[in-house]
């Protein structure tokens, strides 16, 4: 891994201008509770661990889409799959925590207002949702579609938005962080992360049970160079020692291990966060049974 750091640029490695833009949006996230503690006295509904989860969102998202990450996941299969599971499976989760409830409340208010909540329900739909990200997550691991998309970066952000769009909508389901919002009850929420991990594990079959290397940018020298080409700054060679060369990182595994190996990756790191999400919809719904049970009084009780 070192021949990692001396051969790129600071700029290639750290993605700099992500980092601006994560920056950015702490700085509006700060601004916006403190400007809803001071005109609405709202300072109980945003509690340090929110804060926390938020800032845990953010840098798993710059994990999953920038850092040296960004660069080894073009280089490395296995690695380029551990992006996924932190931009799609811990940042998204993190980040919706990470919001308070007032956020979501006004928001539903402006689109009510607006009147295109609607439409918003429509999208947001538990079986759309469910399937959208499924969908949309095992077409992006297609061998032609990877390999275009690898090769077109004004595409590949493109869906990469999508696709964070379609994980939003389906962990909005999951962790359902506006009481008012709900759409399923805690036993179809359980339901729900179980068809999730059925539905994604045709994907993680096909990668894993591949007879051979499936995809160019990891096996096509002339592929890898043209991908390799966009994450560098204009004008910069592109290292050709480091496909599958010497010094290339994680040299000692061939292309098809390593496909195997995102996969496994993959199918592991989904069943430990799903299995996570299932204790917490527990969790919660534990609670509200207390509360309903702490509730009730004596009038409560029907007379025989």
């Amino acid at each position: 891994m070192e021949s990692l750091w001396t051969t790129f640029t600071f700029r290639a490695l750290w993605t700099p201008e992500l980092i601006v833009g994560i920056i950015l949006v702490s700085i509006v996230y700060g601004w916006l509770i403190k400007y809803e503690q001071r005109h609405h006295h709202t300072l109980s509904n945003t509690s340090l661990r929110q804060k926390i989860y938020f800032g845990l969102g953010m840098l798993a998202l710059y994990g999953g889409w920038g850092s040296p990450f960004y660069l080894a996941g073009h280089m490395v299969m296995s690695i380029h799959m551990l992006q996924m599971v932190l931009a799609y499976f811990v940042a998204v989760p993190f980040l919706l925590l990470g919001l308070p409830k007032w956020v979501y409340s006004r928001a539903a208010e402006w689109l009510k207002n607006k009147g295109v909540q609607p439409i918003i329900r429509f999208f947001s739909h538990p079986i759309l949702a469910l399937l959208l990200f499924n969908g949309l997550f095992s077409f992006y691991h297609v061998p032609f579609m990877f390999d275009s998309l690898m090769q077109s970066p004004i595409l590949h952000s493109i869906y990469q938005y999508g696709l964070l769009l379609a994980a939003a909508l389906m962990w909005w389901h999951m962790l359902a962080p506006l009481p008012s919002a709900y759409r399923l009850s805690d036993l179809r929420r359980i339901g729900y992360i179980f068809a999730n991990g059925i539905l994604i594990t045709p994907a993680c079959a096909l990668i894993i049970f591949a007879p051979t290397s499936m995809y160019a940018t990891y096996t096509d020298p002339v592929v890898w160079a043209n991908v390799m080409s966009y994450c560098l700054p204009a004008g910069t060679e592109v290292p050709l020692s480091m496909f599958n060369g010497p010094s290339a990182p994680l040299a000692f595994l061939d292309t098809r291990m390593d496909q195997q190996l995102a996969g496994v990756l993959m199918k592991i790191m989904q069943e430990v966060v799903y299995g996570i999400t299932i204790g917490y919809v527990f969790k919660q719904w534990l609670r509200k049974e207390k509360q309903q049970e702490g509730s009730m009084t004596i009038s409560d009780i029907p007379s025989l």
